[in-house]
């Protein structure tokens, strides 16, 4: 997985998000946002709007550990796996 968490997304590991960072990205036409807070928060939408003015379609929590990310991670995949396959 070379420095990158995802195979399919250029995120960066754990260690980013623990110091506090929220992360945003895309490919092709697909958007997430990862949120730090108690928990990580994942957002998945459309398009180039902001999460703030995007219609989010999907939203998940998870444990704010190491495990938790990779199972964000796992998460994140099946989303774009899932939009790619009706796209």
């Amino acid at each position: 997985m070379g420095t990158s968490a995802s195979e399919i997304f250029d995120i960066p590991r754990f260690y980013y998000f623990k110091s506090g960072n929220n992360y945003s990205g895309s490919k092709g036409n697909f958007t997430y946002k990862i949120e730090n807070g108690e928990q990580l928060k994942c957002l998945t939408w459309q398009g180039r709007l902001c999460s703030a003015k995007a219609e989010i379609e999907n939203e998940q929590e998870f444990e704010f550990t190491e495990q938790g990310f990779e199972e964000l991670i796992k998460w994140l995949e099946e989303k774009y796996k899932i939009w790619s396959d009706i796209s």
